[in-house]
C-alpha cells in the first residue's frame, strides 16, 4: 500500500441517499478530474465478475452522518498507474506519486472496467444527499407532489455562513406532510398523529433539559463564587447561604456565619499570625488568585475547545478554493488570507449569533454538544470569577444548543433547516424563562429580539416550552428560597403621579447610558481588543481584565458583590423594623445628609466601576452575558434617584408634590426606582421594549408598576435610538461581520434601481455549449476563488430570436460540487440539463442540447435533479423595495434579474444584497 492519499475508500458516496462525502476525499476527486485514464471498452456481453462495484442503498442515514461501513471481501488490488497529465489547478498543490493502491475497493477505473459497468456503478451512487432523502419517493404514485420536488430541485448541504433556502424547505415539508396524509391504514394514521405531536414532544424535552442545565450552572456558580472567600466546614460542596441557612431573607447573610471558614482564618491557623479577617491582605490575595484561575480556565476551555477551525464537517463547500483547509490552516504561505477569522463559539452571550442563525444562515457546530458542555462549564467559571458579566444571555445559547441536539433525533427536523429553526425559537424562550423566571417574557423576547420567522404555531410552542422550563426550575429550587431567580422581589407600596417625572428622568439616563455604552464597547472591541497585541493573546486579556476588576472592586463594598446579589439588594424594599439592612443600602435616617451621602457615594462608585468594567469585559473570550451588569448599573442609578427623592420628602414633607403621601414618611420606595432604572438601562443597551417590560412584571409578581416600567423603557429606547441607531447585539453582528438581514430596518432607496445591485459578471452555464465534467469543475473553481461559495450558476439557453438568453434553471455551488465529485472519473463526459413539465403535452424538446432522447432518468451525468427550474425572478425595472421583500418575507436565497422581455440580465444573491444594504446604510 502506497502513501498516496488520492483516494479514501471509506469516504465515497455510499448510495442513492448517501450523506456528503468527506471533504478531503471530495477535494482529491475534483482535483484529479482529467487525470483519470479513460476505461477501455470490451464486449457488451461480458458478465460481471467479483470486481464489479456493489453499492446497496443505505437506510437510516441522517444529514451529515458518517457513511455506513459495510463488510467487504479482503483482496489485494494491483497497483494502478496514473497518466502523468498535469492538473488544471496550478494554484492547488497536489501530493502525487507514481502509483496508488486501493485496498478493499473495486477498481473503479481499471482496464477491465467497462463503460456500462461504470454507468451502472455511478447510477447506483446517484448524487442525492441524505438532506433531501425524504423527497425521494419510493412509490410511484405521488406525481402531484413529486412534480414540485423535481421542479424545485434537490439540495445536498448547507455550508457554514451560507443562507438556507426557506422556499425549498417549505416545499419539502409540504411534500412530506402530504405523503403522510395520503395513507389510509391505521399505521399511517398513527404516524400522522405522531408527526403532528412531535413538535410538542420536542419542546417539552427542550424545556425540561434547559431547566436541568440551568440548575447545574447556577449551583456550580454559587459554590465557585463563594470558594473565592472560603469553604463550608460542615459540607465542602455547599455555598455560603446553604452552609448557614437563616430564617430571614438571603440578604441577611452579611452577618457572621460560624460554619463558614475564610481563607484568612485558614492562614492564621497554619501560621499563627494575626492577619486574619475578611478584609485582610491574605483574604484579598486568595480571592485574586482564585478569580484569575477561574477566569483563565474558562477562557482556555473556550479558546482551545470551541474555535471555529476545530469543527470539521462534511457539509462544507468550497473545497476547490485555495484557502480551503478543513484544519483551518493555509495550504501555502502565498495563499490569500481568508476573509473570515477564527471565532470562538462558546465566547460571549451567543445572542448575536443566534439571531444570525434564526434569520436563515448556517454556522456548523455552533449549536453542537461540545459547545453546550463548554458553554455551561465556562459560564459557571467566568461568572464565579467576579467579572462584570452575567449568565442570563448565555442561557439563550445553551437552550438553543439543547433544542438543536434534541430536534435532530428525528428526520423531520434533522433534514429541514427551516423547520429546525422553529424549535430553536422555542428554545430561546426557554433560555430567558430560566434566566428570569419569566415564561411570558421569554416568549416575547424570542419574538421581539431573536426570532426571524415566528408564526402562531411557533408562538404557542415557545410559550409551552418556556412554561415547562420555568416550572421545572421552580421544583429544582436552585437558590433554596423557592424562587426561580435570586432578585425576585415584591413591594407593598404603590407609586404616585409625581414620581412619573423621576421615572422619565431614569428613562433618559438609561437611554444615554445604553447608547454610549454600545458606542464605547464597539470602539474598545474594534480598536483596542482587535487592533493591538491583545488580539493575539486573548487569555492574557482575560487575566488583565480580572486583575483590574479585583483592584477596582476594592473601592466599594457593593462593587465586590456578585451581580445577582447586587441587583437583588438594590431592588429590595426596606421595611420598618426589619433587621435586614441589605448591606446598609437602607437609609435609616433619610433626614441626615451625611448618612445619606455616605450610602449614595458608595452606590455611585459601584455604578461607575461596574459601568467601566462592563465596557472592557463584554467581548472577551469566555462565556459572558450583558443582562446582569446592565441591570446592576441601572439599578444603582435608580437607587440613587430614589434615595434623593426620599431625602427631599423628609426635608419638604408639606410640599404640594408630597401631599399624596398624607404624612407617610415611607411612601417613597428606593427599590422601585432601582427596578425602573434597571429596566431603562437594559432597554437602552439591548433596545428591547415589550419583552423587557413583561419580564419586570413577572419578576415583581404584580402589574402595579406596569406604567413606571413601560414609561421608562419607551423613553430609554427613544433616547438611545436618537444617539445610536444600533443596539449592542446589532453592533456585535456588525463587528463580527455576521451575515444578518434585519427585517425590521427600513431603508431609503432614493433613486437607486435594481440594475445597480445586479451581478452581471457571474459565470453561467449555457446548454447550447459543450459542458463537460472538467469544464464545469473549472467554472466551479473560479466561482469559489471569487468567494462566492453561497452562489451558483444560472443555466441559460438562447432565446427564440437568438439575441437574448432565457432561463433554464439555477444550480447551487454545493450541488454542483457534490455531483461532480461522484462522476469525477469521466472528465470528458458531457453533462446535461433538462426541464421537467407538469403536463406531458408541454414537455417538448425545444432544443437538442437541453434533453437528449432516450436518456435514462438515472443518468449520472444529468444534473437536472439539482437544478431549480423555477427560481424567483424579478424585472430590472421593479422597485428595490419589492426585491427587499423577496429576501425578507419570502426568504429567497437568490433572485434572477430579467429585462422587460424576459431575457436574463444577472443574479442577486443574499450576501450581495447584504453588502449593498450595508453600503447604502453607510451612505445614508
Amino acid at each position: 500500500m502506497s502513501n498516496s492519499p488520492l483516494l479514501a475508500p471509506n469516504d465515497p458516496p455510499s448510495g442513492l441517499l448517501s450523506d456528503p462525502s468527506d471533504t478531503d476525499y471530495r477535494r482529491q476527486r475534483l482535483q484529479q478530474i482529467g487525470s483519470y485514464p479513460s476505461p477501455a471498452p470490451i464486449a457488451q456481453n461480458q458478465a460481471d465478475d467479483e470486481t464489479t462495484a456493489l453499492c446497496a442503498v443505505p437506510s437510516g442515514i441522517g444529514y451529515g452522518t458518517l457513511p455506513i461501513v459495510r463488510p467487504r471481501r479482503a483482496r489485494t488490488q494491483p497497483s494502478l498507474w496514473i497518466a502523468p497529465r498535469r492538473p488544471t489547478l496550478p494554484s492547488l498543490p497536489i501530493t502525487r506519486t507514481g502509483t496508488i493502491s486501493v485496498p478493499n475497493s473495486p477498481p473503479a477505473f481499471s482496464t477491465t472496467f467497462t463503460q456500462s459497468t461504470h454507468h451502472r456503478r455511478i447510477s447506483q451512487q446517484r448524487p442525492i444527499s441524505a438532506y433531501d432523502a425524504q423527497l425521494v419517493n419510493a412509490n410511484a404514485d405521488a406525481a402531484e407532489t413529486d412534480i414540485n420536488v423535481r421542479t424545485n430541485g434537490f439540495r445536498v448541504w448547507y455550508s457554514s455562513f451560507t443562507s438556507i433556502d426557506w422556499l425549498h424547505d417549505s416545499i419539502k415539508d409540504s411534500v412530506r406532510f402530504a405523503r403522510l396524509r395520503r395513507g389510509k391504514s391505521i399505521r399511517s394514521r398513527v404516524r400522522l398523529v405522531f408527526d403532528k405531536s412531535l413538535g410538542w414532544i420536542i419542546v417539552t424535552a427542550v424545556g425540561f433539559l434547559t431547566a436541568v442545565v440551568a440548575f447545574l450552572v447556577v449551583r456550580a456558580e454559587q459554590w465557585l463564587f463563594d470558594v473565592k472567600q472560603g469553604y463550608c466546614k460542615t459540607a465542602l460542596w455547599h455555598a455560603r447561604h446553604f452552609c448557614c441557612p437563616l430564617p430571614d431573607e438571603y440578604g441577611s447573610l452579611n452577618g457572621h456565619c460560624p460554619a463558614w471558614r475564610t481563607w484568612s482564618d485558614v492562614f492564621v491557623s497554619w501560621t499563627g499570625s494575626g492577619l486574619g479577617g475578611e478584609d485582610s491582605v491574605v483574604q484579598y490575595l486568595a480571592l485574586t488568585v482564585i478569580a484569575i484561575v477561574l477566569a483563565s480556565t474558562s477562557s482556555l476551555l473556550t479558546i482551545n475547545l470551541t474555535a471555529s477551525t476545530s469543527f470539521v464537517t462534511r457539509k462544507e463547500s468550497g473545497v476547490l478554493s485555495p484557502d480551503f483547509n478543513k484544519s483551518g490552516e493555509q495550504n501555502a504561505p502565498s495563499s490569500p488570507q481568508p476573509k473570515r477569522g477564527v471565532i470562538y463559539y462558546a465566547a460571549g452571550s451567543g445572542i448575536p449569533e443566534i439571531k444570525t442563525i434564526l434569520s436563515g444562515f448556517v454556522i456548523h457546530g455552533y449549536l453542537g454538544g461540545r459547545v453546550l458542555v463548554i458553554k455551561a462549564l465556562g459560564l459557571a467559571l467566568s461568572v464565579s470569577s467576579g467579572l462584570s458579566l452575567g449568565k442570563e444571555g448565555p442561557f439563550v445559547h445553551i437552550a438553543s444548543c439543547i433544542g438543536n441536539i434534541v430536534s435532530r433525533y428525528h428526520t423531520k427536523y434533522e433534514n429541514n433547516e427551516a423547520k429546525r429553526r422553529e424549535i430553536l425559537s422555542a428554545a430561546c424562550a426557554a433560555g430567558v424563562a430560566v434566566a428570569f423566571g419569566a415564561p411570558i417574557g421569554g416568549t416575547l423576547f424570542s419574538l421581539e429580539e431573536v426570532s426571524y420567522f415566528f408564526p402562531p404555531k411557533v408562538m404557542w410552542r415557545s410559550f409551552f416550552c418556556a412554561m415547562i422550563a420555568a416550572v421545572t426550575l421552580r421544583f429544582l429550587n436552585p437558590f433554596g428560597t423557592g424562587k426561580v431567580v435570586l432578585f425576585q422581589v415584591t413591594y407593598d407600596k404603590d407609586w404616585h403621579a409625581y414620581e412619573l417625572i423621576f421615572f422619565i428622568l431614569l428613562g433618559v439616563l438609561g437611554g444615554v447610558y445604553g447608547a454610549y455604552f454600545s458606542k464605547l464597547n464597539y470602539r474598545w472591541s474594534r480598536d483596542v481588543r482587535g487592533g493591538t497585541w491583545l488580539k493575539a493573546h486573548p487569555v492574557a486579556e482575560v487575566i488583565l481584565v480580572t486583575l483590574v476588576t479585583t483592584v477596582l472592586c476594592l473601592s466599594s463594598p457593593y462593587a465586590r458583590m456578585g451581580g445577582t446579589d447586587l441587583v437583588y439588594n438594590l431592588f429590595s424594599e426596606c421595611r420598618t423594623g426589619s433587621k435586614n439592612t441589605h448591606f446598609n443600602l437602607c437609609v435609616l435616617d433619610p433626614s441626615n445628609f451625611d448618612h445619606v451621602w455616605s450610602v449614595v457615594r458608595a452606590i455611585l462608585v459601584a455604578m461607575i466601576v461596574k459601568g467601566f468594567l462592563t465596557i472592557i469585559t463584554f467581548g472577551i473570550k469566555l462565556p459572558a452575558g450583558i443582562f446582569i451588569p446592565t441591570l446592576g448599573v441601572g439599578a444603582c442609578a435608580g437607587r440613587i434617584v430614589g434615595i434623593a427623592v426620599q431625602w427631599l420628602q423628609y426635608h419638604y414633607p408639606n410640599s404640594i408634590v408630597f401631599d399624596v403621601c398624607e404624612g407617610d414618611m415611607d411612601c417613597v420606595v428606593p427599590g422601585l426606582y432601582a427596578m425602573v432604572g434597571a429596566a431603562a438601562a437594559l432597554s437602552g443597551v439591548t433596545r428591547t421594549t415589550v419583552s423587557l417590560s413583561v419580564i419586570m412584571f413577572e419578576l415583581t409578581d404584580t402589574l402595579t408598576y406596569a406604567v413606571p416600567v413601560m414609561l421608562s423603557v419607551l423613553v430609554a429606547k427613544t433616547v438611545a435610538d436618537a444617539l445610536e441607531p444600533k443596539g449592542i447585539y446589532d453592533l456585535v453582528i456588525e463587528l463580527s461581520q455576521l451575515p444578518y438581514l434585519d427585517a425590521k430596518h427600513e431603508y431609503l432607496w432614493s433613486n437607486l434601481s435594481i440594475k445597480e445591485v445586479t451581478d452581471r459578471d457571474v459565470d453561467v452555464i449555457r446548454v447550447d455549449q459543450h459542458n463537460t465534467v472538467e469544464s464545469l469543475r473549472d467554472q466551479l473553481q473560479s466561482l469559489l476563488n471569487a468567494e462566492h461559495d453561497d452562489g451558483g450558476f444560472p443555466i441559460l439557453r438562447p432565446g427564440r430570436d437568438e439575441d437574448g438568453l432565457r432561463m433554464v434553471g439555477y444550480i447551487g455551488a454545493s450541488e454542483l460540487e457534490h455531483a461532480l465529485a461522484v462522476v469525477a472519473e469521466r472528465a470528458t463526459q458531457e453533462v446535461r440539463f433538462h426541464t421537467t413539465y407538469a403536463d406531458e403535452e408541454l414537455a417538448t424538446s425545444y432544443s437538442t442540447w437541453v434533453e437528449e432522447p432516450g436518456q435514462s432518468e438515472d443518468d449520472p451525468f444529468d444534473f437536472s435533479v439539482y437544478m431549480d427550474q423555477a427560481p424567483l425572478m424579478i424585472q430590472s425595472n421593479s422597485p428595490l423595495e419589492l426585491l427587499h421583500q423577496f429576501f425578507v418575507k419570502l426568504g429567497a436565497r437568490y433572485v434572477i434579474v430579467t429585462d422587460t422581455d424576459g431575457d436574463y440580465e444577472g443574479v442577486i444573491d443574499k450576501k450581495t444584497w447584504l453588502a449593498f444594504l450595508s453600503e447604502l446604510e453607510e451612505k445614508s
